[in-house]
């Protein structure tokens, strides 16, 4: 922890970096919580390095801020939460194998069981260690064609996993394929299915205390999905979970990309830029070279038709994107000089790059905009304008 340190003092020595306001994850938090209502819960989704953002820092962020719960994909995701003192329910959304059923139970992390082989291992490993019986949660395939049982199986299965000692049936879940789109007809038949094997369970003698479906898209435009408690992990940083809908809150994104200028330079007419001299200057072209590539995560799609902030100011990428570098169009910034700052996401004077801008110049979503930022670009983490932490990987 780097505490109240300046911007400039964080950033000294580096060339590129990422900044994290955690301030607006606690906003996005506050009002995710505040559209759901006290009594069902709200699970942080921190998986992928919490979208990118940096798992610890943003988990303790919510947390604070009136997440209940964690959810994870991979059972070390969870061990890094556990380990960094976050003691409360840590949820593997993924598949777990059983070969892992000791570390989930050293580290109290709770599965998502679809496999009599996973339940009866962590059955087998809470008996072997006397701990505490586990909470686990069954997952639903309700029409995504991913990880699930299908509902059909659900009551026989839950029979059989409650039949052996050491293990607390706590949750139930599934996920939605198209609740962010506008149609919502889909979703809607999935939610019907789901609510079906809940009434179904009921009837068998089954009380699931948490029961779960709603993704950001579906907590933002499907209330009625919202049951005991939402799923929230887009929102939570601020991204738009499609553009066929608005957020029925304000959101907040909490990522900006960073980068200084690394030579400033005037090519003649005629100068090629770089790999492939895809792109050729038509008369003397004043350059300016960012210390970013697709080595930190940025996409190669963006060569030739991405932008960045200069000063305020607007400047086309040109030629390819390189592994730690790319060179832009300084024609519109005069006055650029050598480490000067750039944006490649977040706001600079009036201007602002958003990550579903990025995501539409690289063809992909903006989850993946934030999820590729590699572990080589240190994490600067602030509140009211401050630094409060920084991650810099390569230095520890």
């Amino acid at each position: 922890m780097t505490e109240d340190r300046s911007l400039d003092a964080a950033t000294q020595g580096e060339v590129a970096w990422i900044q994290v306001d955690l301030d607006a994850i606690a906003h996005n938090a506050r009002a995710l919580k505040g559209l759901i209502g006290e009594r069902v819960q709200l699970m942080a989704v921190v998986k992928a390095n919490a979208y990118g953002h940096g798992a610890v820092p943003v988990a303790r962020t919510a947390l604070e801020a009136g997440a209940s719960q964690l959810g994870v994909a991979r059972v070390a995701e969870g061990v890094e939460l556990q380990r960094s003192g976050i003691a409360v329910p840590i949820v593997l959304l993924g598949y777990t194998p059983a070969s892992a059923a000791s570390v989930v139970v050293e580290h109290r992390l709770t599965p998502a069981v679809t496999t009599l082989e996973l339940a009866r291992a962590l059955s087998a490993e809470v008996e072997r260690t006397g701990a505490a019986p586990l909470p686990i949660h069954v997952k639903v395939d309700t029409g995504m064609g991913r990880l699930g049982l299908f509902p059909q199986n659900v009551v026989s299965f839950a029979r059989a996993v409650s039949a052996l000692p050491g293990l607390q049936l706590e949750g139930l879940f599934t996920h939605f394929a198209t609740a962010d789109a506008a149609d919502k007809s889909y979703a809607r038949h999935q939610h019907g299915l789901f609510m079906g094997v809940l009434e179904a369970l009921r009837q068998a003698g089954f009380r699931i205390p948490l029961a779960h479906e709603a993704n950001s898209a579906a907590t933002l435009s499907m209330l009625e999905t919202h049951l005991d408690m939402v799923r929230c992990g887009i929102a939570l940083y601020g991204l738009q979970p499609s553009a066929e809908f608005a957020p029925a809150i304000p959101l907040r994104p909490a990522l900006s990309l960073h980068g200084r200028v690394s030579r400033v330079a005037t090519l003649p007419a005629g100068a090629a830029v770089s790999y492939g001299c895809t792109y050729v200057t038509q008369r003397p072209t004043r350059v300016a070279l960012v210390p970013l590539g697709y080595g930190d995560g940025l996409h190669r799609l963006l060569s030739g038709r991405g932008v960045v902030l200069l000063r305020g100011r607007r400047c086309t990428i040109l030629g390819r994107i390189c592994m730690d570098q790319f060179v832009v169009d300084a024609e519109a910034v005069p006055d650029v000089r050598l480490e000067d700052e750039v944006l490649a996401v977040g706001g600079q004077g009036d201007e602002h790059i958003s990550a579903e801008q990025v995501a539409a110049w690289a063809e992909t979503i903006n989850y993946e905009v934030t999820t590729s930022l590699l572990p080589r670009l240190p994490r600067v983490y602030l509140r009211a304008g401050r630094v409060v932490e920084v991650l810099a990987p390569l230095a520890s």
